[in-house]
């Protein structure tokens, strides 16, 4: 009977013993700060998803400090007191935790945070601002010791070539693997940069843009992918082509930053034409902003008399302006069979969508000039290439 006491009181001690081996554990794993985006608040504690996708639910006490941060500021000194009321769901927050909270508990001691409007503005400006002052396109070479980078940029009739001046102040930043995110570049030295990569540059332009002095430069190895939809899986966001190049099915992720258009049937043809047609050719495109093309409501561009070119808006007929009006689509809207040409992250098998854009029979035609044409519209309009940094 002994032995059975002594054993019921040992087993009884078993489950306050493993709340707290699993308390122990919550605190080891989560780190001791953390940046992220603010998903959820309940009561007096936020929970926050980091960029890695992990989920953090942190208590706040009210002797907590928080403070309100511009995007992008780095001296905390001058960053604005707020209160818990003042958080939403979207802020960015960087959480540092109490070391001193109760075991298994997580207790922000600090929290910086930066409001979801305030990075929304900034993101906004810093479109704007690489679209005026960048250029883009495909790396056609690379000296090192000069800091001198040639690009390739537009396609068919407009194709040119554009030199990139670095120095020693030039911010060089690359993509991660399999990463979309502008935000998510790290620095990168210039001989990481390769021939036949992406690059996006801002700073001055010359008068003719054909140079720019960059103060800021983005480059990654993606792979443009050209063939047909052989399935489809929305559950998980997914669908498998047949690579023309390969001749092997790649998996293709979608994500909510990929940029997925559908070329109209018109548009499609003008464009095939266009990217075929010679430096010279009279189905050319004019230059940006040409005022006296003819006007086509819709923005699907249309073929004038005389076999010229004619487009809308301050972009003429400019290959990558008429992608950039072609209607938006969402996953559901693609079926099997259609023929897509995309840009993604570089991989072998599976692969993160960046650029997507179906209706594309036409453009298999030209399928070297389509690809160039895809490949610099991704950087220069496509999700990730440039939003702001957070």
């Amino acid at each position: 009977m002994s032995n059975n006491k002594n054993i019921s009181f040992r087993f009884a001690w078993l489950p306050a013993f493993i709340l707290l081996a699993c308390a122990a554990a919550l605190s080891a794993q989560a780190p001791a700060r953390f940046v992220g985006a603010i998903t959820a608040i309940n009561g007096a504690s936020i929970t926050v998803k980091t960029d890695a996708g992990e989920s953090y639910q942190v208590s706040v006490d009210s002797s907590a400090s928080l403070r309100r941060i511009a995007p992008g500021q780095k001296d905390l000194s001058t960053a604005d007191a707020m209160q818990f009321a003042d958080l939403a769901v979207g802020d960015r927050a960087l959480v540092k935790l109490d070391p001193n909270a109760p075991a298994g508990t997580l207790q922000a001691l600090q929290i910086i945070a930066v409001k979801q409007a305030d990075l929304a503005l900034k993101q906004q400006k810093d479109r704007e601002d690489w679209q005026r002052r960048g250029v883009g396109g495909l790396v056609k070479s690379v000296d090192a010791g000069s800091g001198v980078i040639l690009l390739t940029s537009g396609a068919g009739a407009q194709l040119k070539t554009i030199t990139v001046h670095t120095t020693k102040t030039t911010m060089l930043k690359r993509y991660a693997p399999a990463s979309v995110r502008f935000d998510a570049a790290q620095p990168a030295p210039i001989d990481a940069i390769h021939t036949g990569d992406q690059l996006r540059a801002r700073g001055t332009k010359s008068p003719d843009g054909l140079e720019l002095s960059a103060e800021e430069v983005v480059s990654g190895s993606f792979r443009n992918i050209s063939g047909t939809i052989t399935s489809l899986d929305p559950a998980t966001s997914t669908l498998v082509v047949k690579d023309l190049l390969s001749k092997k099915q790649v998996t293709i992720h979608i994500s909510t930053e990929a940029q997925m258009r559908r070329l109209p049937d018109r548009m499609a043809t003008m464009l095939a034409m266009a990217l075929k047609a010679p430096a010279g050719g009279r189905s050319a495109p004019p230059a940006a902003g040409n005022t006296t093309a003819p006007m086509q409501r819709g923005g699907t561009g249309q073929m004038g008399g005389g076999g010229q070119w004619a487009g809308q808006g301050s972009g003429g007929g400019d290959p990558q302006q008429m992608l950039n009006r072609a209607p938006a689509i969402q996953l559901a809207d693609l079926k099997k069979g259609d023929a897509v040409m995309l840009v993604a992250t570089d991989g072998a098998t599976e692969v993160t969508a960046i650029t997507l854009l179906a209706g594309v029979e036409p453009l298999l035609e030209a399928p070297a000039a389509s690809q160039s044409l895809l490949s610099n519209w991704s950087m220069g309009g496509g999700a990730g290439a440039a939003d702001a940094n957070q």
